[in-house]
């Protein structure tokens, strides 16, 4: 869970900044964060957040 949160803060500042920047307009962060709400309701999310874990893992262990 905590894993989550912290990723999803993560692309939500990354998210930020690039709007803050004008690197991504609106539309195109409307979408990536819609995308990202989509998917993660589908079957792709389990081995997403797998993923994600076992590289948090992997890099803790360097």
């Amino acid at each position: 869970m905590a894993v989550t949160v912290s990723l999803v803060a993560l692309f939500g500042l990354v998210l930020f900044f690039l709007l803050r920047s004008r690197t991504l307009g609106p539309g195109a962060a409307f979408t990536a964060a819609g995308f990202g709400f989509f998917l993660a309701s589908t079957g792709a999310a389990r081995p997403i957040n797998q993923l994600a874990a076992s590289l948090i893992e992997a890099a803790s262990n360097l």
